[in-house]
């Protein structure tokens, strides 16, 4: 069992490995540049970068991690580098096989300096301390708008939930916002530092306290307001502009607005989600409006003007004569308002040739009439159809 675990401690670890490589140095490099190489790889891997990744990258993390520590400690120490230059390898730890391999790095020179660099450049150390400023949680809002509040914007007031620190205790949690102890297991540092045993010998690392979970401080005796949360939850009623030309789902940000920040961090913000209601008459496309317009067959056929609804005011259109069912017309202006420009859309019309149903006697012959009148008209589209109806029947 030990024999097999050394086999596999130097296959993994003391096998011939390029040290010099794995830091990307030559064998040449003075202490300070073995030193920056050792710094910018174990920034780059260091497990704590990959915390998101998926396991396979959190593993691969951690053992590139490991193998540039080891290349390091033996790289830094006078003694090992002459050894591992001459003879290719280094004294490893001594195995144990009650306790295991013994050592580690805590004899190595400029690990401590280094950690401490490595540590706070990305957040492994200080910088992720429960002290640190946080900026609140953001709060989703909905605000339901009839179709011609959001064309033409309006203010409106609005109430809602948000978490707010405790102002009895200023956000602590302790009475009166002074009732703390320093925490006897941290002494006020906030963070602890931890042995562990590997296979590579005993690692010192800093974790939060868990005992005040970081702050460095117990409460004595809590706030009474919020029962030693340090937070509560309040109703906030503010007034809103929204702006003319706001669509449906779309968002609007009031910044400042959301939970409060934690430990001094900046509030969240309100995020404003517009459901605008289907108006009966009007589609909207972007900034320009569509609607249906049934014509009769006599303004479709003769041609003239005819009033129509716009969301501001009622202006007159003129039909062509001979106008087809499914014609569009544009009137200029009478669109939405561009909430990046001083502009409006277009109204769009599609007109609907209305083919009048159950005619009395009366009106069916006062139409035959006429349809012999018509008949002899020139019917574009119906010579159209002939001409391609008689090409096909020829071949």
């Amino acid at each position: 069992m030990a024999t097999s675990a050394i086999k596999e401690f130097k296959k993994r670890i003391m096998g011939q490995k390029d040290y010099y490589k794995i830091l990307g140095v030559n064998k040449n490099a003075t202490q300070d540049e073995i030193k920056s190489a050792y710094r910018n790889l174990a920034k780059k891997w260091h497990p704590d970068v990959y915390a998101n990744d998926t396991e396979e990258k959190k593993e691969q993390a951690k053992e590139k991690f490991q193998e540039i520590q080891h290349a390091y400690s033996v790289l830094s120490d006078a003694d090992k580098k002459a050894k591992y230059d001459q003879f290719g390898s280094e004294d490893g730890p001594q195995f144990d096989p009650n306790q295991g391999f013994s050592g580690g790095f805590g004899g190595f020179g400029g690990f401590a300096d280094i950690f401490g660099d490595i540590f706070s450049s990305f957040g492994g150390g200080h910088q992720n301390s429960p002290n640190a400023p946080r900026m609140g949680e953001d709060i989703e809002f909905i605000i339901n708008l009839s179709f011609e509040e959001a064309a033409f914007g309006i203010s409106k007031e609005i109430k809602f939930s948000r978490i707010e620190n405790c102002a009895s205790c200023k956000g602590t949690g302790a009475k009166n916002g002074t009732a703390f102890k320093t925490c006897t297991k941290c002494a006020g540092k906030g963070r602890i530092t931890v042995d562990q045993r590997t296979m590579l010998g005993v690692m010192r690392t800093e974790k939060i306290c868990d005992m005040c979970n970081g702050t460095g401080k117990i409460i004595t005796e809590q706030c009474g307001v919020c029962s030693g949360r340090g937070r509560i939850k309040k109703q906030r009623s503010i007034n809103v502009n929204i702006p003319a030309g706001v669509d449906n789902n779309q968002m609007l940000t009031v910044r400042g607005e959301g939970n409060a920040g934690i430990n001094g961090g900046e509030n969240g913000n309100l995020i404003l989600i517009f459901k605008v209601s289907v108006h009966k008459l009007f589609r909207r496309e972007g900034i320009n409006l569509f609607m249906d317009l049934p014509i009769k067959v006599s303004l479709a056929i003769l041609g003239g003007t005819v009033e129509i609804p716009t969301l501001t005011k009622r202006v007159k259109i003129n039909v062509p004569a001979g106008t087809q069912d499914g014609v569009r017309l544009k009137v200029k202006g009478y669109g939405i308002k561009d909430l990046r420009r001083n502009t409006y859309g277009d109204l769009y019309i599609n007109l609907k040739v209305d083919i009048p149903k159950n005619l009395n006697n009366k009106q069916k012959k006062a139409l035959k009439d006429a349809l012999e009148v018509l008949d002899s008209a020139k019917y574009d589209n119906v010579e159209k159809y002939k001409s391609i109806e008689n090409s096909i029947s020829q071949k």
